[in-house]
């Protein structure tokens, strides 16, 4: 089995429920523990960002009982990389190349509603508060709910330039 088999088996299959909250949390822990690093050596974090995967999970905090958590955490920042990775089939002397698009991860930490990431005070070596902010906020417009349901004191859509309620909404009711 794959690592990232293994990843998707037991990240996604509860079987046991102890057993599976203890692996998440491992993941958080780690994933967690693996951002702040990455973001701590910003700029010249390559030490954290490329090698070979098993090295690099070693350095990242993860070892070789963990490298299918690994893959998960490759899995998880791949949509916000700038180049692609094949995590399915990462192995051991998989060449790793992270090329993160740092805006990018921290929307997608925002989407994810993973506060205890996008809150990391590393973030403060990588993006300024008004970057976070403006980021945060498109955040906050692109996920606002939307209706098309005309209220009744709404300009009528049939174009009278009446009101709803005293045009086409006398007709519904």
């Amino acid at each position: 089995m794959t690592y990232y088999e293994t990843w998707i088996d037991r990240s996604e299959n509860v079987k046991d429920q102890n057993t599976y909250t203890q692996y998440i949390n491992a993941y958080y822990v780690m994933e967690k523990n693996a951002y702040d690093l990455i973001l701590k050596a910003y700029p010249d974090n390559s030490e954290y960002t490329s090698g070979k995967a098993s090295e690099l999970a070693t350095k990242l905090g993860f070892n070789k009982d963990t490298m299918d958590i690994f893959v998960g955490f490759l899995d998880g920042i791949k949509s916000s990389l700038n180049n692609e990775i094949d995590v399915e089939s990462v192995d051991d002397d998989t060449d790793i190349s992270l090329d993160i698009d740092y805006e990018k991860l921290y929307y997608n930490m925002r989407d994810a509603k993973a506060s205890w990431l996008f809150k990391l005070p590393s973030w403060k070596n990588v993006l300024d508060e008004s970057k976070t902010a403006e980021i945060s906020r498109a955040y906050r417009e692109a996920n606002i709910a939307h209706s098309n349901k005309v209220g009744r004191n709404d300009p009528c859509p049939c174009g009278s330039g009446k009101k709803y309620k005293n045009c086409c909404g006398k007709k519904v009711s």
